[in-house]
């Protein structure tokens, strides 16, 4: 069994969150330390992901249903 491209983009999109929470935890005087720029670097390729793959979802939807007409 496969799995969808839209449960990996809500994976992806709750890693996101929770990078993002992690370095808003991280920030503690300045946000310019490392571990907070590689948390937000790591959110945000993950939300990249998620929409990528919530794109490829939608066309894989609209091609299934062109096949079947």
């Amino acid at each position: 069994m496969r799995i969808s491209p839209l449960r990996s983009a809500i994976f992806y999109i709750a890693l996101g969150a929770l990078f993002t929470y992690i370095a808003i935890q991280s920030a503690d005087e300045t946000v310019f330390n490392f571990i907070t720029i590689a948390l937000a670097t790591f959110a945000t390729i993950d939300f990249v992901v998620a929409v990528r793959l919530i794109n490829l979802h939608y066309r894989l939807k609209k091609a299934n249903e062109k096949k079947k007409k």
